[in-house]
């Protein structure tokens, strides 16, 4: 099982392939803003993917449509709600700030 790794807590889980994002940093015991159930509406769950960015899903067009919309993206940004772990290690950073509206 792949291991996901949260910045900048360093905080570790082990999660099942195909588990979200969201659920490996909720598992960590790690609080990020996710307003809308996981639907790519709100973008508040806006990170960072910092290592293993293979070890999960390609971005869906409904994702891609947030990301669009939101201020600060870069190559490195998922919403973690749409990001589905494969058989990879990850690493993803947190940010300061609720990126989404």
């Amino acid at each position: 099982m792949p291991v996901v790794t949260v910045m900048p807590s360093g905080a570790k889980v082990e999660m099942a392939e195909g588990s979200t994002l969201l659920e490996a940093i909720k598992a960590a015991g790690q609080v990020i803003g996710h307003k809308c159930d996981g639907n790519a509406d709100c973008g508040t769950c806006h990170i960072f993917v910092l290592e293993g960015r293979k070890g999960i899903s390609k971005l869906n067009s409904a994702e891609n449509a947030k990301l669009d919309s939101i201020v600060g993206v870069s190559s490195k940004s998922r919403l973690a709600c749409q990001a589905l772990l494969k058989n990879e290690d990850v690493t993803v950073e947190l940010l300061g700030f609720s990126s989404g509206f």
